[in-house]
Order: structure tokens, then C-alpha cells, then sequence
């Protein structure tokens, strides 16, 4: 274990698996405190345990993004407990996909208020705490697919890309108080809905990525990592695309 995050305390919604699990597992393993959360508690309290057991300093939390009341508690929870939040990883996200022509419209509503509503909702809730401080670093998942659009992902693409204007707004609005926030823009990762795919829709996936195989969760971790990290002090308002080269721009 590094000392990359030594004493730093840490929030990481939708934290139970994936891409998640893999930056609480980086930034704990770094020596950050790390309060998961999670609408899946049990499978929050597993994962967390499983990291406790490693060594490592997790605590679980369950948060429902999507409402407010939940957000402001869960963030009263760490601050009562570890006095701040240093670090803000907004992850939690779902999936409702159709086409734009028959898209019901509260599966358009229930991705914009998980998504892009709750990155707001969490955001809000954890910057008093880090003005307070004048110190503090966040990183949003946003996804290629906000960069280039996808057919049957009308409300991902929209949350998704929503989330990077949002990462430019609150990189302006907090630099002055030693605030960064950046986003993150996965390609295709290796998750537990592509390892169902078969043969043939995998090799579909691959190949349209130059590098020929799709991310691991640890790819987006390290990334993630890289931008809450002391390293990048200066660095604010940028998405960095973590995608095989699948997407250039």
C-alpha cells in the first residue's frame, strides 16, 4: 500500500462494484479514509468488508443520489465522523436505454435524476465542506458516449455530457478556493454486463478500439486517481478520456 492519500478522506458513490469498487480500492489502498456509497448497501457492506479484511480503511454508506435528502445526510454522516471531505468521486449512474422515438418518459427522467441530477445533488452537498477548508478535489464519470454520441442512449448521452458542462462550471466557480474538478470519460470497460456479452457482440466492441480490447475497471481507477492526486494540482475543467483510443478528439 502507497501513502499517495495518506490521511485524505474520501466519498465514492456507486462504490459497491465495477468501476466504483476499483477507485475506492485505489484510493484506500493510497491511505485514504474511504466512505463508500451505494443504493445497494448489502452489496456496499461486502465490498467494503472485503477491503476492511485487505487492511484497509472503508466505510460503507447507503445513498440514493436521486434524492436530495439522502445526499445531505450521507455527507452529514462523514462529516460527523471524519470531520471533512477532501476528495469527491461522483460515479453512480444507470441505464435505461431505447430509442429517442419510443423512449418512455420517465426512463428519461429516472437516468437524467440518477446521473446528472445526482452529480449536482452530491457536489452541492460536499462543497461547503471543502470552501470551508479551501481545499478540495472532485472527479465526475462521464463516458465516451457523451463525446460521440450513441443510437439508443438518447437520456445517457444527455446525463453523461451533462456532467462534463457541469465539471466546467464548478472548475470555474471554486479554482479561487483551491477546488479542482475534473470528469473522467470511460470507453468500453470491462464490467459485469460486457462479461455477458457473447463472441461475436465482444468482437463487435473491439473492434472499434484501436488497443483491440476493452478497459478494465482498474484503467478508470488509476486515472481517477491520477487527478484527485497532489500531481494534478493544476490541472481543472478537463475530461480525460480513458477509451483504447476507440474515441480522438
Amino acid at each position: 500500500m502507497s501513502e499517495r492519500f495518506r490521511d485524505s478522506i474520501a466519498l465514492v458513490t456507486g462504490a459497491a462494484q465495477g468501476i466504483g469498487l476499483a477507485i475506492t480500492r485505489s484510493l484506500a489502498s493510497g491511505g485514504a479514509v474511504v466512505y463508500g456509497a451505494d443504493m445497494n448497501f448489502d452489496g456496499m457492506k461486502e465490498s467494503a468488508a472485503a477491503l476492511i479484511e485487505e487492511g484497509m480503511k472503508v466505510h460503507p454508506l447507503h445513498l440514493n443520489v436521486a434524492d436530495r435528502a439522502s445526499c445531505e445526510e450521507a455527507v452529514k454522516t462523514v462529516s460527523e465522523r471524519s470531520g471533512r471531505i477532501d476528495l469527491l468521486v461522483n460515479n453512480a449512474g444507470i441505464t435505461k436505454d431505447g430509442l429517442l422515438l419510443r423512449m418512455k418518459p420517465e426512463d428519461w427522467n429516472a437516468v437524467l435524476s440518477v446521473n446528472l441530477t445526482g452529480t449536482f445533488n452530491v457536489t452541492q452537498s460536499v462543497i461547503p465542506l471543502m470552501v470551508s477548508r479551501r481545499f478540495g478535489r472532485i472527479v465526475n464519470i462521464a463516458s465516451v458516449v457523451a463525446l460521440m454520441g450513441n443510437p439508443g442512449q438518447a437520456n445517457y448521452v444527455a446525463s453523461k455530457a451533462g456532467i462534463i458542462g457541469l465539471t466546467k462550471v464548478t472548475a470555474k466557480e471554486l479554482a479561487s478556493r483551491n477546488i479542482t474538478c475534473n470528469a473522467v470519460a470511460p470507453g468500453f470497460i470491462q464490467t459485469a454486463m460486457t462479461a455477458k456479452l457473447n463472441d461475436a457482440q465482444r468482437e463487435r466492441m473491439t473492434s472499434v478500439i484501436p488497443m483491440k480490447r476493452l478497459g478494465e475497471p482498474e484503467d478508470v481507477a488509476k486515472a481517477v486517481a491520477f487527478l484527485l492526486s497532489e500531481e494534478a494540482s493544476y490541472i481543472t475543467g478537463q475530461t480525460l478520456s480513458v477509451n483504447g483510443g476507440m474515441y480522438l478528439f
